[in-house]
């Protein structure tokens, strides 16, 4: 029996692995050494012997009250991911499986690696009216991607969704790729009349230095880049620094910005409450979209949520809040759960194909948000 993680987004330090009923593993930090709770990892030659996997620093992990009620994700063929017995005890992750094949790969969540980024953006640049951008390079030198949908004509908005600020939450990408299928489909005729109303620009993965290394939340240079939206740095936070300059060339009139919870079981979204420019219209703008949200997709809730700022005390290092302020738009961060949907549970908990219809389901509260603009 072999465990490895030296692939694309592989995270695992193996401690002990002579007994399949007693593994030990750890979970190596991200750059910075602030955060760790992503793991993906591969065993090999245990067909059809019972393993019992312990993570055991899980108890130091970032956001330890995520192991609650988690289910660690497997595959076989890394396509089709499902879910295995997990239990979080002791200050340990449990993992207990049987694998049915020779070789069985573990994961935080189902991955989303590099190389299907760039399938998905070698098969958008193939559409009319895409064009794909690259901003910059990130820390480790890889190409900042920019998918623009539409032209920037007279009186067309200027929507922009970016993904994966945190490269752990692999499931915003997922959710990306969602989003492009139906908007690039021109059969579909809500992602026709978005695309005569607006010019898009879509970043599918924000952070592909840290996606690479198996990182939870930080870059290459171990900042977590949902902090550095005021002050970008070209060094150490190059992925920012590009995406707000091109930001400041087309203008935004919405934002979004997805990402995943650890701990909460919900899709909801987190919203501009706290900014000083705050107002009944920028209420009004953001409640709309809420509302059409949740006649989109029932896997969407607003009951749920992160708790919000008093006016003024918004966190402007964040993208959804600098965003918001600068540009005065409707700028939200979207998060979905590591877990499942408390309200709608589903076998395989939330996976790469619920994230992806929630994706899609976006662009009816968009074609809302839009026809609301005149």
């Amino acid at each position: 029996m072999d465990i490895s993680s030296a692939f694309d987004s592989g995270n695992i330090v193996v401690v002990k692995a002579d007994e399949p009923t007693g593994i030990q593993l750890e979970i190596r930090p991200d750059a910075g050494e602030d955060h760790f709770q992503w793991f993906h990892y591969r065993v090999t030659g245990s067909k059809g012997i019972a393993l019992t996997m312990n993570i055991t620093n899980a108890r130091g992990a970032s956001y330890p009250e995520g192991w609650k009620d988690y289910r660690a994700c497997a595959s076989y063929d890394r396509g089709h991911w499902f879910r295995v017995p997990t239990r979080y005890e002791g200050g340990e992750l449990i993992i207990e499986h049987t694998p049915e094949h020779d070789a069985c790969w573990y994961a935080y969540f189902a991955p989303y690696s590099l190389d299907h980024h760039q399938d998905l953006i070698a098969e958008a640049q193939m559409v009319d009216d895409v064009t794909l951008s690259r901003l910059g390079a990130t820390v480790d030198g890889r190409d900042i991607d920019l998918l623009t949908i539409g032209d920037d004509g007279d009186n067309k908005r200027a929507c922009w969704i970016i993904a994966r600020q945190h490269p752990g939450e692999s499931m915003a990408e997922w959710f990306v790729e969602g989003l492009l299928d139906r908007l690039l489909d021109d059969e579909d005729p809500v992602a026709r009349e978005i695309r005569e109303r607006a010019c898009l620009y879509v970043v599918p993965n924000m952070n592909p230095d840290g996606s690479f290394r198996g990182h939870l939340r930080n870059n290459a240079a171990g900042k977590n880049l949902n902090r550095q939206w005021e002050e970008p740095n070209a060094q150490s936070s190059p992925e920012v620094f590009h995406v707000r300059a091109a930001m400041e060339r087309s203008g935004v009139d919405f934002f979004l910005d997805v990402h995943g919870d650890e701990a909460l079981p919900y899709n909801f979204i987190s919203g501009g409450e706290g900014i000083k420019s705050w107002d009944n219209a920028k209420e009004e703008r953001e409640a709309r979209y809420s509302d059409a949200l949740l006649v989109a997709s029932p896997d969407f809730q607003t009951k749920f949520g992160y708790p919000v700022p008093e006016h003024g005390e918004a966190n402007n290092t964040m993208a959804s809040n600098w965003v918001g302020e600068r540009f005065g738009c409707l700028a939200v961060t979207l998060e979905m759960p590591f877990k499942d949907t408390a309200d709608t549970p589903h076998p395989l908990g939330w996976s790469p194909e619920r994230a992806r219809k929630f994706g899609a389901a976006q662009l009816d509260a968009l074609l809302v948000a839009l026809r609301a603009a005149r």
